[in-house]
């Protein structure tokens, strides 16, 4: 009858308010929680026999939690290098060990980016779980399996004790006097022998394999004739196996460095011998990188770029070599890409991990995990692992944390909307129950 049923209705509505009451009191729970994505009721009609012209059958409500798990949370400042958010679409892949070879873990995704280094230097969150990222090898590149969880790896930041840059480019800007008294008798090796004195000389500091300094010095002597009176030559040397005295390097033909420039004071590479780069044949003995190849960028052709020859003094303008000594390491940065970068005290620095983001055709239907995780669904469907700022995924933020989607206010004004409509269906069945009582005393 339809007393019976309205008493059920207030039932359900009792059980759907209570639901959304637990959902609610997660949500306030959760305000400060990285990452949470707030949960709502939404409610629809629980229908249990056709209602005709005459007749109506009351059935009740039932209610069905939405996860907002797509809704972007508020970017944080965090004051920890690891700590990392995500702007966009995408989560983090984690998994509940830090050796996911070993069985009885799961991988899960999450968007709680709390991520410090454990004791072994392995990134985990607040909530235990571990950060998976592709391993960039020497030359740069990630894994070519980059959509099979296998090819990830626990990313780690430790072991990291130092790193060094060997020189392999330099970039002179010198002017060569155009005033000097051409060496007319020179032959290669005399400035080094010291047969004749150099007109100009630097010397520069290049970083061996090893990550220590060593000098090379560039020796120039005007050596123009009355057929080509703006010819330079120039000898480069060093400590090649590191007795304390200078050894030549061959720049040229027969060891013969020639700088040829035009009337104007560019430099004439058509009639330049000079080579664009030159090796550093180190000894045996002293156990490094040997050759070291080193690329001479001296200027373009009818250009004053580089060297040129000019009146006035000769002097060094500026030059550029790169390389860098051993440099312990300093920090991590975490590019936008996901990039994890190692940072060395020496400027230089080193791609380690990249961080891919999983995405989904429907994130709102992924399982709820412990620790602020998600699980895949039938329904969620399957993820791809991204790139970060590729293919859809969102970009990730260094230094940051992604703060909890709850909003307090409103909140409270559904807990109010809550409780009340929780008294109305405790009123449905007291009041049926009234009504089933005058029936029942019809018969006395």
């Amino acid at each position: 009858m339809s007393l019976t049923a309205a008493m059920f209705s207030g039932v359900s509505g009792l059980a759907a308010q209570s639901m959304s009451m637990g959902m609610i009191a997660d949500n306030i729970s959760n305000v400060n929680t990285v990452g949470f994505k707030d949960t709502k009721a939404v409610f629809s009609t629980l229908v249990t026999e056709s209602t005709t012209g005459t007749t109506y059958s009351p059935g009740g409500v039932v209610v069905h939690p939405t996860a907002q798990v797509d809704k972007q949370g508020l970017i944080t400042a965090s004051t920890t290098d690891t700590n990392m958010a995500i702007a966009g679409d995408g989560f983090f892949v984690v998994h509940t060990l830090a050796d996911p070879s070993q069985t009885g873990g799961n991988y899960f995704f999450t968007r709680a980016g709390t991520f410090e280094p454990d004791a072994e230097g392995n990134l985990r969150n607040a909530q235990g779980y571990y950060l998976q990222g592709w391993e960039i090898d020497v030359n740069g590149n990630i894994p070519s399996n980059q959509s099979d969880l296998t090819a990830l790896s626990p990313v780690n930041v430790s072991g990291l004790t130092g790193n060094a840059e060997p020189t392999s480019a330099m970039d002179l800007n010198i002017n060569l006097s155009k005033s000097e008294t051409p060496e007319l008798a020179y032959v290669a090796g005399d400035m080094l022998a010291g047969t004749i004195t150099a007109d100009f000389v630097r010397s520069f500091q290049v970083i061996d394999s090893a990550g220590e300094a060593h000098g090379v010095t560039f020796s120039f002597v005007k050596t123009g004739t009355a057929a080509a009176p703006n010819e330079w030559s120039v000898e480069i040397t060093a400590d090649l196996d590191g007795d304390g005295t200078d050894d030549a390097i061959t720049v040229g033909n027969g060891g013969l460095g020639i700088l040829a420039f035009n009337t104007d004071g560019s430099l004439d590479t058509g009639n330049t011998t000079l080579p664009t780069s030159f090796d550093l044949q180190w000894a045996a003995s002293l156990g490094i990188g040997t050759p070291q190849t080193v690329a001479l960028d001296y200027g373009t052709d009818n250009q004053t770029d580089g060297i040129t020859h000019f009146a006035g003094n000769s002097e060094l303008v500026s030059s550029e070599v790169n390389g860098a000594l051993f440099g312990s390491f300093k920090s991590v940065f975490i590019s936008e890409e996901g990039v994890v970068i190692a940072q060395f005290d020496n400027g230089t620095s080193k791609d380690i991990f990249k961080i891919p983001l999983a995405t989904f055709p429907n994130p709102n239907e992924l399982i709820n995990e412990d620790g602020n995780a998600y699980g895949v669904s039938p329904e969620s469907g399957v993820f791809t692992l991204r790139e970060a700022t590729l293919g859809g995924a969102g970009k990730v933020l260094s230094s940051a944390t992604e703060a909890s989607t709850v909003d307090i206010a409103e909140e409270f004004t559904r807990m109010i909307v809550t409780q009340r409509s929780y008294s109305a269906a405790s009123k449905i069945i007291t009041t049926a129950d009234e009504m089933l009582e005058e029936l029942i005393r019809i018969k006395r």
